[in-house]
């Protein structure tokens, strides 16, 4: 079965942008966007929420056609472009760049998807991860932190009713001081 993966640089204090939407504090370097490229590269689908798709669709498509771009900018742009992506929207009127469109059924198209052969699939954003929370359907949470506090923003993590167990599975600590970590969930008891 297919697993649905969470992650995002997030500040030290749980943010994944700054209080008016700034993410200038987690631009990666060399090092942390080629862990980046290479988590994609695991990835069979991208599951996005509107605004993050629109974000993404506005740069990644031509990103490695801007020649000063870096080679780990270059490699990015081509695996986004070839990655299967589904975008959930109920306002967006179509969608392009191997993208389909869903407005409807989260919890139960994720399981559909999930239960299909082939790689894990990433949800990004945090509106949608919210959503994919509340309904059981994170299967790892891999948050990518950075040595910054942002003292406010957009949440890593929504408030929830209930509380999500984890296991850690994995550690790494970049040299730019960023850690990455990765999570299970734990079956509910």
């Amino acid at each position: 079965m297919r697993k649905v993966v969470y992650s995002m640089g997030v500040s030290l204090d749980g943010f994944i942008e700054g209080p008016n939407r700034e993410l200038d504090w987690s631009t990666p370097d060399e090092e942390l966007h080629r862990f980046w490229n290479d988590q994609a590269r695991e990835m069979g689908t991208f599951l996005y929420g509107r605004r993050l798709y629109e974000l993404m669709a506005d740069f990644w498509p031509t990103a490695d056609t801007d020649p000063s771009a870096p080679e780990p900018v270059v490699e990015f742009a081509r695996i986004w472009r070839d990655m299967p992506k589904i975008v959930f929207s109920r306002t967006l009127e179509k969608v392009d760049w191997n993208s389909r469109l869903l407005r409807d059924n989260i919890a139960e198209e994720v399981t559909k998807l999930k239960a299909q052969p082939g790689k894990d699939m990433e949800v990004g954003g945090p509106t949608l991860a919210a959503t994919f929370m509340r309904l059981g359907l994170i299967d790892e949470y891999r948050p990518v932190v950075h040595p910054v506090v942002l003292g406010g923003g957009t949440p890593f993590f929504p408030a929830l009713e209930d509380r999500i167990r984890l296991r850690l599975t994995d550690t790494r600590t970049f040299g730019s001081g960023v850690v990455y970590l990765r999570y299970q969930r734990e079956p509910v008891r």
